[in-house]
């Protein structure tokens, strides 16, 4: 206990500082051993803010810029940000879809990544702003027992996080003045939208959007209100008007729209 007792106090003298996130990664590897710490801000249509991290320098393009490139509109954590869902502590298999890990979010980009597990905390600051503190492992996901030994220093955490970023909101605006304004989920909901707009009908951009989230058919069925054959039939349209021939097809044409036409 008196490791992170310790580590707590070198925090809370960084509050402020550039060295607090790396104090707060400190504390929390003194708790449960992890591989990588990194910490995004969310608001509004804003790209992600990578308020920290400690990727190697190979990792961190896959980890955090190809991240900041689109994959992050499918990221269980940006997606949960946006329903506004209570602030804690969360293993990211738990706020996925149904077909989260068979889909083309994870096949495409999270596989690349090569982790394990990934749990975070979901921090509400002011202005609608959110920031995501995620501790990744490599080899092997958090037992229960680390997840609760973790979950009892929240209150640090929560407290800590909105003291240091209260007026994260200012900067994220900074630099993002065109968006920084719009709701997350609109700023979701515009992206899929203009996905294949012109081409494809308003329904068949709704099975993409919830396709490419991870639920499967029968899930993308009770969320739109139709039969999971329906769905199946839907899906076979958007290929061939796409002219594509698989779900990676579509999560590669998906990513490819937003780095050509950014928000």
């Amino acid at each position: 206990m008196g490791s992170w007792i310790e580590a707590t106090g070198a925090m809370i003298s960084e509050l402020g500082s550039a060295n607090f996130a790396r104090e707060l990664s400190g504390i929390l590897k003194s708790i449960v051993p992890f591989d990588y710490t990194v910490v995004f801000g969310y608001r509004g249509a804003a790209r992600p803010m990578d308020l920290f991290d400690d990727f190697p320098d190979r990792k961190r393009k896959v980890f955090v810029e190809d991240y900041q490139e689109g994959p992050y509109l499918l990221d269980p954590f940006f997606l949960a940000c946006g329903n506004k869902i209570e602030a804690g502590l969360y293993r990211i298999r738990d706020l996925a879809p149904d077909r989260f890990f068979q889909g083309e979010y994870y096949r495409n980009y999270y596989a690349r990544t090569g982790l394990a597990e990934e749990v975070g905390f979901v921090i509400e600051i002011p202005e609608n702003v959110y920031v995501v503190v995620s501790m990744m492992r490599a080899e092997k996901p958090f037992s229960a027992r680390e997840f609760r030994q973790v979950s009892e220093i929240w209150p640090i955490v929560r407290a800590a996080s909105q003291r240091h970023w209260h007026d994260l909101a200012a900067t994220i605006g900074n630099l993002n003045p065109a968006s920084s304004d719009s709701g997350l989920l609109q700023s979701v909901e515009q992206a899929f939208q203009n996905f294949g707009a012109g081409v494809l009908t308003p329904r068949e951009r709704q099975v993409v959007e919830f396709t490419l989230k991870g639920h499967s058919a029968d899930a993308v069925g009770k969320i739109l209100g139709i039969s999971p054959g329906t769905v199946s039939i839907h899906r076979r349209n958007i290929y061939s008007k796409l002219r594509i021939r698989s779900q990676g097809e579509l999560f590669s044409g998906f990513i490819e729209t937003l780095v050509e036409n950014p928000r």
